[in-house]
């Protein structure tokens, strides 16, 4: 029997080529089924008593590590893993599930590696994350060629993109034909469909929360990629050696070079740069700076012009105050902005949204069954609806300001994973958020407070004039909400194998998109909260049954949700969300439901790797009059949202068939989107016009499917070269499947007869990309 006094082992796990910290790493005491999983930053820690154990530190894609420990006093040890094959991209489909992930409460969980996203076949053969997570269950996309995604019958603002902690607002390149995520500089992506940890909050669906590498502190080296439409190159190495380093990767697109060829003065290009430096001062204290800039650039025959893209900065400083309590520091800057000229009407445009962001970070490791974690988030926004300005001294547009918005978001949390005993688990935790919208320099007010009429006669909603203008100072609060948000989790294992697990989520969201169209566009404006609009409140629910098949070879996963969300807006019929200074004058406000089961079986051993997942779902809002008198949005009854999709199904698998050559496929099947047809048309003065009945998303455009195939060859390598290569030939929708991204309804012009008309964005398209590292 060991004796009652106990000690801490902790320490940082790391890559032993390039010393890059790794995330999830299982830290295992096998013989007496003890373990944890590190850190964002590699960090682990646990308690033990006073014996002798044998350590095993396991991570897919890497040897073991074991070692043997006399546990006698408190112990740092830093463990450096070597990869278990040299390859280019390790063949990766999930992370494994582990005997302890079985146990662990959370759940609604997805996580994918770099390695397992390049080999997922995509278009134009570029790797893509947001595509690759389309493929799980619970998450659809939200168009063809589209970088948007939606989860669990949720609308794409309710996601929460994060890039080492900062906001990305928009995560697109070219209008969703790229996601704005660099695959060659990314470490960790994980993917919260619910059971979501209180230090994450300000969104109602889902938190994708992605790392990007720190860089190789051993040696020098670069990366990168060679495609038809786009490259890719990245560069990273020690600034002192073991000590800190730096990793600096761009990509562009170039297919624009060759639009002159053809008599073309259209351009359509994108660029981006990440960037990432970090120190260890000592074994207690790092530091880390991140960045990434990226814009798009759209422009025809010159006279238009459309830049839009991201910029956020990271600085982050990691504290160890013993080996127990590990803490992180950040302090975040964040900036979306949108531009657009358009040269034959003589004006610019921009809009955008930019937040300041600090936060405070603690793991708490108080004893080997129970850790705490516990922080305080703080973000201030300055919102920047648009500004209209002449482009030239003759334009005869005069200079025009919407009103800039202003408001600060608080967030204190605390967060705790319990093993009550050998089979029960829980996490549980709270986060209070205080949102305050602060002060403009105009705000209108209105008659009882309802800036909408119904008019009863034509049976339109009409917009209400203000009788009143208020004024304020920035520092003004116009509204304070404030919302308790309670999260629990449970998982109760009824062997190493199998497990239930059950989540409950509460969560707030402060920010709204202003957007009336399925799939978001640069155009849509972020707006806070406020006299007008209410914050969203969701409550989520979550069961699923867990298990681990023929040791780990197999694994199934089931869960079914149920989400209730308060306060989500919807559009009146004509509404302008373009340059309006009275958003108010053109919303409802409803409530939206999402229930669903999700299915997922993979494959996770052998030469042939890959996984199959099936949602069932439906997602639906209801928006009712603020009267009895008032038909509100579809006469007040439950309607389809523009993202719900009953059925999706989609397969990916990777077959390895010799040291040169790697096969993939993807196959995906979705429901049809939601949208709106005639009913019927009526003549008027020889015109054939159209006739809509007043249900919304009514109708559905077809089925959605393709299939997406890709080889990699890996040509023989000389030991002695330090070069490696491959090349990586796809097909995206190999049988040129011809899926409706839109059904538009226009007069033909020799029938003079309305006619639909289907446009499909993507058939069959090949790709051949050459990857490198040296």
């Amino acid at each position: 029997m060991y004796s009652q006094e106990k000690f801490t082992i902790s320490g940082i796990i790391s890559e032993e080529s390039s010393n890059e910290t790794l995330i999830g790493v299982n830290v295992l005491f096998p013989e007496i089924s003890k373990g944890v999983v590190t850190n964002e930053y590699g960090f682990y820690s646990i308690t033990l008593p006073q014996g002798k154990y044998k350590l095993q530190i396991s991570y897919l894609g890497f040897k073991d590590n074991f070692q043997n420990i006399n546990l006698t006093e408190n112990k740092k040890l830093n463990i450096q893993l070597m990869e278990a094959s040299e390859m280019l991209d390790e063949v990766v489909v999930t992370e494994k599930l582990e005997k302890l992930n079985i146990k662990n409460p959370q759940m609604s969980i997805n996580r994918l590696t770099a390695g397992t996203i390049k080999q997922i076949p995509v278009v134009l053969g570029e790797a893509d994350i947001i595509k690759s997570i389309i493929l799980l269950p619970g998450v659809t996309n939200t168009g063809e060629g589209s970088s948007g995604f939606n989860v669990r019958g949720g609308a794409v603002d309710q996601n929460l993109i994060l890039l080492d902690e900062a906001t990305i607002f928009n995560s697109s390149h070219l209008f969703g034909f790229f996601s704005v995520f660099n695959p060659d500089a990314i470490k960790d992506i994980k993917l919260y469909k619910g059971g979501i940890p209180a230090r994450y909050g300000g969104r109602v669906s889902s938190v994708l929360d992605i790392y990007q590498k720190e860089g190789n502190s051993k040696k020098f080296g670069m990366n990168g990629g060679l495609g038809a439409i786009a490259s890719r190159l990245l560069a990273e190495g020690p600034i002192k050696k073991n000590k800190g380093a730096f990793l600096v990767g761009g990509r562009t697109s170039y297919a624009h070079l060759f639009l002159p060829l053809f008599d073309n003065d259209n351009i359509a290009y994108f660029y981006d740069l990440n960037a990432k430096l970090n120190y260890k001062i000592n074994d207690n204290n790092n530091i880390y700076l991140s960045g990434y800039f990226g814009r798009d650039v759209f422009a025809i025959n010159k006279v238009f012009e459309n830049i839009y893209g991201n910029t956020v900065i990271n600085l982050r400083w990691n504290h160890l105050f013993s080996d127990k309590l590990f803490s992180n520091l950040s302090l975040i800057y964040s900036d979306y902005f949108y531009g657009l000229e358009l040269d034959f009407v003589g004006f610019k445009w921009d809009s955008g949204i930019r937040n300041f962001n600090i936060k405070y970070d603690l793991n708490h490791y108080l004893g080997n069954n129970f850790q705490l974690n516990y922080g305080i988030n703080n973000i201030y926004f300055k919102f920047n609806p648009g500004e209209i300005r002449p482009n030239s001294t003759d334009s005869g547009i005069k200079r025009e300001k919407l009103i800039d918005k202003y408001a600060n978001e608080l967030g204190v949390y605390i967060d705790s994973e319990h093993k009550v005993s050998n089979n029960l688990t829980l996490q549980y935790g709270i986060r209070l958020s205080n949102f305050i919208r602060l002060g403009q320099n105009e705000l209108n007010v209105y008659q009882d407070d309802n800036p909408l009429l119904f008019n009863e006669e034509l049976q339109i909603y009409e917009a209400i004039e203000p009788v009143d203008i208020q004024k304020f100072k920035k520092s003004d609060p116009i509204k304070t909400f404030t919302n308790i948000e309670p999260r629990a989790a449970i998982a109760y294992a009824f062997s190493d194998n199998t497990s239930i697990k059950a989540s409950y989520n509460r969560m707030a969201q402060y920010l709204h998109l202003l957007s009336n169209t399925s799939s978001p566009t640069p155009l849509d404006v972020w707006t806070p909260s406020g006299k007008y609009i209410k914050p969203q409140l969701l409550n989520q629910y979550a069961v699923g049954y867990f298990k681990s098949i023929n040791e780990n070879t197999y694994s199934l996963e089931t869960e079914v949700f149920y989400k209730d969300i308060k306060n989500r807006i919807d559009y009146i019929d004509g509404a302008d969300l373009i340059a309006n200074n009275a958003i108010e004058q053109d919303i409802l406000n409803g409530k939206a439901r999402a229930y669903g089961l999700e299915f997922l079986f993979r494959k996770n051993e052998g030469k042939f790797k890959g996984w199959l997942a099936y949602t069932i779902s439906k997602s639906e809002q209801q928006t009712p009059g603020r009267t009895s008198q008032e038909p509100g949005i579809n006469n007040s009854k439950w309607y389809n949202t523009p993202y719900d999709k009953t059925h999706d199904i989609s397969f990916n698998g990777s077959y390895k068939w010799n040291e040169k050559w790697k096969f993939a496929a993807n196959f995906v099947l979705q429901t049809g989107q939601p949208t709106n047809y005639p009913t019927g048309q009526f003549n008027y003065q020889g015109i054939s016009v159209p006739l809509f009945d007043a249900s919304r998303n009514s109708k559905r455009l077809p089925s959605y499917h393709r299939i997406d195939i890709s080889a990699t060859l890996t040509p023989r390598k000389n030991k002695t070269r330090k070069w490696q290569g491959e090349w990586v030939f796809s097909i995206y929708n190999l049988y040129n499947r011809k899926n409706a991204a839109s059904i538009a309804f226009t007069r033909n012009q020799d029938t003079f007869v309305n006619e639909a008309i289907k446009t499909s964005i993507f058939g069959i398209i090949p790709a051949v990309t050459y990857n490198f590292k040296f």
